[in-house]
């Protein structure tokens, strides 16, 4: 029994009720797909919106704000007969079919887990106490606060090294995100950071990304790999491969043979993991805490409960270790998952999940992009964009693609981002 006996109020259901936990990609597809089904269909998020993680980078850097890729999901919902509420899950309660929340508790009768994935600092407290994520809206504004501020600290600097070590940014990590992000940092130094700060010679600023792998992005092709490290080097970005970062002081960032260099902002995109859930059993986790599922999505050990997305870990014979972290898989799951909740209400035979793979796209910069697609491999102004129109296309609402579209255009014929705003919380007495 849950120790929680607050209850999570939901009109009690004449039909079967199926529980989504996350808003995000796969979860929000699923409770719509689900919605004209005999379910009553209940949607649990921390957040009342959607997020589009993709272009958050954009909101770090000055090109984006935050409600330009964020959706309200109850305005999603209008119309659904689905129920949301905006909770933090706590625990789960398999033996009573039962979840706990941080507003009460709530019984189901199937559970699907989108929770996501949330950044992996593999175990180094320091480094998690003194850099900076990129997993949310809110860790979006805190790097456009934190490195504006700290230009405007420059400016009081008295010292050349002083100065470099604000100035400076290190971003640890070269997938997808640590690579547009880099890119976006440089093409604001060349653009923008000069026009807002005469007075600071941007020479002394170095963009550094590191990663500990041989290559840069390193899911994707070789070829697309070579290019995005010379797109980002023409830049002005020191990439360094074959690179782990040790440790991170809040000034210093050590590196192997005991070499460190100052710098004052340090972005963390090396990895992800998943949150584990309290009453899931520990044999139900693999690797980075994501849960085992079948084919059909279903939790080893668990026939009602399932997850969809980076928080589960399915294999099939061209991904042994999993699928990739990506939202195309959450979708593709969604969709299938759906499909066969409904199969199960009519006692028809459930169909296995493949996973279609439509491709991988990076983008550096102005005309600099590269893309793996299944049709082929392309780079520059072409990649560049089909990476716009993929991103776009993908966004939710009508007005918030005109929003993007706006600022992207403003930023293409200005060279400039408007939104370098410091905008600081004041806490009241």
């Amino acid at each position: 029994m849950s120790v929680n006996t607050k209850i999570l109020y939901i009109p009690e259901p004449e039909t079967k009720r199926i529980v989504i936990v996350g808003g995000g990609f796969g979860g929000l597809k699923l409770a719509l797909k689900l919605r004209k089904l005999n379910f009553q269909i209940v949607l649990i998020d921390r957040n009342n919106y959607h997020l589009f993680q993709p272009l958050l980078y954009q909101v770090a850097m000055s090109g984006l704000e935050p409600s330009a890729i964020s959706f309200p999901l109850r305005k999603v919902l209008q119309n659904t007969h689905i129920h949301f509420r905006m909770a933090e899950l706590e625990a789960v309660h398999p033996d009573i079919n039962e979840i706990s929340t941080d507003i009460g508790v709530l019984s189901y009768d199937f559970l699907i887990l989108a929770t996501g994935a949330k950044t992996n600092f593999f175990g180094n407290v320091a480094i998690e106490k003194n850099s900076m994520q990129m997993k949310s809206a809110p860790d979006a504004l805190f790097i456009r606060n934190r490195i504006l501020r700290n230009f405007e600290k420059s400016l009081n600097k008295a010292t050349k090294e002083d100065i470099s070590t604000y100035l400076n940014v290190a971003i640890i990590g070269g997938g997808p995100t640590g690579v547009e992000l880099a890119g976006a940092v440089a093409e604001m130094k060349k653009y923008v950071l000069p026009k807002d700060y005469p007075e600071l010679d941007m020479n002394n600023m170095k963009i550094m990304l590191f990663e500990a792998s041989p290559r840069l992005l390193a899911g994707m092709s070789q070829e697309a790999s070579v290019t995005a490290k010379k797109y980002l080097e023409e830049l002005g970005v020191e990439v360094r491969t074959g690179t782990a970062v040790l440790n991170y002081d809040d000034r210093v960032l050590s590196l192997p043979n005991n070499e460190s260099i100052n710098v004052k902002n340090v972005i963390w995109a090396a990895g992800v993991t998943s949150g584990r859930i309290e009453g899931i059993s520990d044999q139900s986790y693999g690797r980075n805490n994501r849960l085992v599922v079948n084919r059909f999505n279903q939790v080893e050990g668990y026939p009602n409960i399932f997850a969809i997305g980076d928080n589960s870990l399915m294999t099939e014979e061209a991904y042994p270790n999993g699928h990739p972290q990506v939202a195309q898989v959450a979708l593709q799951q969604a969709s299938l998952l759906s499909r066969n909740i409904k199969r199960m209400g009519k006692n028809k035979p459930l169909k296995q999940f493949h996973y279609h793979d439509k491709g991988s796209m990076a983008t550096v910069g102005r005309h600099l992009a590269v893309a793996d697609l299944p049709f082929g491999k392309f780079k520059g102004y072409i990649a560049w964009m089909l990476w716009s129109i993929v991103h776009l296309l993908s966004i939710i609402g009508v007005k918030n693609k005109l929003f993007i579209l706006l600022d992207w255009t403003w930023k293409y014929i200005t060279y400039d981002q408007a939104l370098r705003l410091l905008i600081k919380h004041k806490a009241r007495a």
